[in-house]
């Protein structure tokens, strides 16, 4: 909520928090985010994020009301990335095959993708 609502940082692109885990004395929290967009647009928003720590972690004590707030660090999620880079090479081997490739949903993933993704996918590690 954070991150939508409160940060108006120009550089943070389209953002989705896919997990947290933190420390068991709650001194530290590794969040974990996936960013849609080209390579260029993904590391911006990191870059962002991580000059952003400080002020959403002051956003999060007051949230939380803790005695220590968690120090973040914002970790990329490239298991998004991996999903679509697989369905590319499975609809590719489907096609030189001769077949029709069968509907593969990543699941939370919206099967129309934006133009841009495709390139997304190329660069994706295999």
């Amino acid at each position: 909520m954070i991150l939508a609502e409160g940060l108006k940082d120009p550089r943070v692109g389209f953002v989705t928090v896919t997990g947290v885990e933190a420390t068991s004395d709650l001194r530290q929290a590794k969040v974990y985010v996936s960013v849609l967009g080209k390579q260029a647009q993904r590391a911006a928003t990191m870059t962002a994020l991580e000059r952003s720590r400080g002020y959403l972690q002051a956003r999060l004590s007051e949230t939380l009301r803790m005695k220590r707030t968690p120090q973040l660090q914002f970790i990329y999620d490239d298991t998004l990335d991996n999903a679509m880079h697989i369905e590319k090479l499975l609809r590719r081997e489907e096609a030189a095959l001769g077949k029709e490739a069968p509907e593969i949903l990543v699941e939370g993933v919206d099967p129309a993708l934006p133009p841009d993704t495709e390139d997304d996918i190329e660069d994706a590690p295999a």
